[in-house]
């Protein structure tokens, strides 16, 4: 972790759920004073670290989200977001591994906001209240 800090982080335009909620852990548990560019995929800054990236190192890995991925990545032993995780994984991924019973209505709680704040950062600073409430809700 104390090599990932005061850093520029680069994901894709449009960010919805993982790509939010990685950006939300990243700022929360890994880099405090991170810097987010969110940008068409052809014209993410070099000098950034990527994520949620095809190709990139914090990204689906094998069975896992971007979210999970940078978990196990950082070795963050927490698990009200291990919880996280596991929404998180199936609404990105689709594939209902975990069958939680929050999984849809926190869904429709971050499809409503992106279908209302089309600014990336704007949309990452009201969805990390959210997130900042469902980690406590767990914790």
């Amino acid at each position: 972790v104390k090599d990932y800090q005061k850093k520029i982080w680069t994901t894709r335009e449009g960010i919805h759920i993982d790509r939010l909620c990685s950006a939300w852990l990243i700022r929360r548990f890994i880099d405090r004073s991170a810097k987010f560019v969110f940008a068409p995929e052809k014209k993410l800054p070099a000098n950034a670290i990527p994520f949620d990236v095809f190709g990139s190192e914090f990204s689906h890995h094998g069975e896992d989200c971007t979210f999970e991925t940078l978990i196990k990545a950082f070795r963050i032993q927490d698990r009200a977001l291990q919880e996280i995780a596991e929404i998180i994984h199936d609404i990105d991924l689709k594939d209902h591994k975990f069958g939680r019973v929050e999984t849809s209505g926190f869904d429709l709680i971050i499809r409503s906001l992106g279908d209302s704040i089309h600014d990336d950062h704007e949309f990452l600073e009201i969805g990390s209240s959210i997130l900042d409430g469902l980690y406590q809700h767990f914790s």
